[in-house]
Formats: structure tokens, C-alpha cells, sequence
């Protein structure tokens, strides 16, 4: 079967609104300006927040085009509370199914009465994202971040970003760096957002360049104490990496070495002979008893789900074989509550305990399932 990254299909157009509902909101939009009175402007965004804080009033918010673009103006307002509730209101509105197609997408022909016309919403978050003393930072790494959660916005994004001047070199350069803002923000949901861009075989192909050395950078987030954010993220990116079945090779490599990084979270305390550990990567050799598991099983789960790409094709199973993976595995199964994490495993442990001549093919995804087949595991997925 041919494994693909996951994804979320890209949702239809919205219902308009009453017209009672349109008027109402646009009546809001003189307050809603840059140049507008304090003390109203920040009226109209506690009415947009109260709105944004439901289904129906998002997507009300969501088919008034010059309110979108006024928030996103807003973003660059002088006062801090105001900046922030526009923020907020974005963050709702973009966590919405429906909230991509409609944010990213935003004419920038409409220009607001006291401003002129704002950047996209891409270029105008990156430029909070850069800013070392933006007090939005992470506001808008979480908008980035909701906004790319289906391939075709991650499509859309990919092109808008070549309109900013950031690269993604400038944006690892960033996530990398210790306290790179000021003002407190962490920038952690930089990781999911790299996750999402992962979809696109593009972003991929930059991340597993080896002249860029950028997944070594990503690689100690894996065990990223501080924040199940940050490390959620990193680890679904390298998850969607492992789709790239001719960089595996290069991925288990001494250049890389990601098979450790991997197994270690899923490692717990136990201990085991001399002859297992010895056969073990260095990293996960004699471990402290006070070592914990990752805690979050669907991190848990992407993990595995990562290994089992790196099961492709034949050499690189023997490899994880000779590095005695199985016995992190037994361990974690024995250990393992969750269903879909047990799934799992066993789903990665069946093609190591089984001998090539079982397997009968050097590369898996060249088997052909029988359509039922492949339907029953697509519902065992979802």
C-alpha cells in the first residue's frame, strides 16, 4: 500500500450570513482601523472575540472579507491590548475548518478607509514572528500554524511565503535560537507549522537537503522537555520526512543517525542482558532509572509510525534489526494503554520479527493490497 503523509481535505464555502448579520458586522469596520478611537476599537474587537468564540459566529466573520483584512491590519496597532485581541480573533478564526481557505486567500485589492491596504496574512505574521520585540509572536506562529493544516493551504502558503522576504533558512534559523525574542515569546508553534508544510514534498525536499544539515537542527527537539508543542511538531515533521523513501538510507546514516532519536522516547527504564543492550544504538545503552516515556501517545504513535517508514525497503530493515529495535518495542507494548499506539507497534513489530523470505519484496510499498484490504486499514487509521 501506498503510504502518503496525512493530511485534511480542504473544506467547501461557507453559507453567507443574514444580511441583518452582514450589516451589523460591517458596522463595526470604522472602529476597526488603525487611526480609530482606543476605547472603540477595542468595543468592536470584544464583539468580534465574543463572536469568534462560537461556530456560527466565525463563520459569519469568516464571509465579511473587510473585517478579515482589518484584523489583519490591526495586527500592527500601537496598543498592545488591541494587537492581542485581533490576534485572538484570528487565532479562532483560522483554527476554523473553513478559516484557511478564507484568510489566505483575502483580496488585496480591499483597502481599509484610515490605513493602507495590509500585507498578507502570511507576511504580515512572519514579520511579528521576526520581530524580536513583538509582544504577538506567538499569537502568530499559532495563526501560521492553523492555517496550514490542509495540503492545499499548505500549497497556498508555500507561494505566499516566496512573496515575503523570509526564506525557510531564515525561519529554522530562528526556531533554533535560544530566546531569540524579548519579550518571553517561545516560538514553539513554529513545530506544528513545520509539520503542516511537510505535506508538500517541496518542504520536505529542503528539510532532507544534505547540504543544508536542517534536520540534524531538529533532531534534540525530540526529547524537547519544555514544551509538548514544540516537540509534537518536530516529530510529526521528521514523521513526514520518512515518506521519502529515497532518503532513508541517508536518514539511518551516521551522517543523520535518526533511528536513536526515534526509539529513545518510546524507551522506558527496563533493563536489559548484556547481549541486547550491547546490540543497541549507544543512546539507548544502560538507561537511568528515573528515564520516562513520552507521555503523549499520539506522539507516541507518530514515533512508530515514522520507524515503520524507515521499514521500506529492505536494507534499511536489516539495519534496525542489527540495532535491536524489537526490544524497545516489546517493552513499549507491554507497556502500552492506548489502541491506536498498540496498533501500532505491533504493525511495525510484525515486519521485524518476519524474514525477508517472508516479506518475499525489498520495498514494501511496492506490494500490491487487495482493495478491501487497503479500505479496512484506512478506517483502523481514521
Amino acid at each position: 500500500m501506498d503510504w502518503k503523509p496525512r493530511h485534511e481535505e480542504r473544506s467547501g464555502t461557507l453559507p453567507q450570513p443574514s444580511q441583518e448579520t452582514v450589516k451589523n458586522l460591517k458596522e463595526l469596520l470604522k472602529f476597526l482601523q488603525l487611526g480609530a478611537r482606543l476605547d472603540l476599537k477595542a468595543l468592536a474587537l470584544e464583539s468580534l472575540l465574543a463572536m469568534t468564540g462560537s461556530e456560527d459566529g466565525i463563520k459569519s466573520v469568516l464571509c465579511v472579507e473587510e473585517i478579515l483584512v482589518s484584523l489583519v491590519g490591526l495586527l500592527e496597532d500601537n496598543s498592545e491590548p488591541i494587537a492581542k485581541d485581533s490576534a485572538a480573533c484570528l487565532i479562532n478564526l483560522s483554527a476554523d475548518i473553513h478559516g484557511p481557505t478564507y484568510l489566505l486567500n483575502l483580496s488585496k485589492n480591499y483597502c481599509p478607509p484610515l490605513q493602507s491596504s495590509p500585507d498578507t496574512i502570511v507576511k504580515e505574521c512572519l514579520k511579528h514572528i521576526f520581530n524580536k520585540e513583538s509582544n504577538i509572536a506567538d499569537e502568530c506562529c499559532m495563526i501560521l500554524s492553523n492555517l496550514s493544516r490542509d495540503e492545499h493551504s499548505v500549497g497556498l502558503m508555500f507561494d505566499l511565503l516566496k512573496e515575503t522576504q523570509y526564506g525557510f533558512d531564515d525561519i529554522i534559523n530562528i526556531f533554533t535560537k535560544v530566546d531569540y525574542n524579548t519579550r518571553g515569546a517561545k516560538l514553539n508553534y513554529l513545530g506544528p507549522w513545520l509539520s503542516n508544510m511537510t505535506q508538500d514534498q517541496r518542504v520536505r525536499e529542503y528539510i532532507l537537503d544534505p547540504e543544508k544539515c536542517v534536520i540534524q537542527r531538529l533532531l534534540p527537539y525530540t526529547e524537547y522537555k519544555e514544551s509538548i508543542v514544540r516537540r509534537g511538531g518536530i516529530i510529526g515533521t521528521l514523521r513526514n520526512c520518512c515518506f521519502e523513501v529515497l532518503s532513508n538510507q541517508w536518514l539511518l546514516s551516521e551522517e543523520v543517525d535518526i533511528l536513536p532519536r526515534l526509539l529513545l522516547p518510546l524507551a522506558g527504564n527496563e533493563e536489559f542482558d548484556d547481549e541486547d543492550n550491547d546490540k543497541l544504538p549507544l543512546e539507548l545503552q544502560y538507561l537511568p532509572e528515573d528515564k520516562m516515556r513520552e507521555p503523549d501517545p499520539d506522539i507516541r504513535k507518530m514515533l512508530i509510525e515514522a520507524i515503520t517508514q524507515l521499514c521500506t525497503e529492505k536494507q534499511n530493515r536489516k539495519y534496525i534489526r542489527d540495532k535491536n529495535a524489537y526490544v524497545i518495542l516489546r517493552e513499549l507494548h507491554t507497556w502500552e494503554k492506548d489502541a491506536a499506539v498498540l496498533t501500532a507497534c505491533e504493525n511495525l513489530v510484525d515486519i521485524l520479527i518476519r524474514t525477508e523470505d517472508e516479506i518475499g519484496c525489498d520495498n514494501l510499498k511496492e506490494v500490491d493490497i487487495p482493495e478491501d484490504i487497503a479500505e479496512k486499514f484506512q478506517k483502523l487509521d481514521v
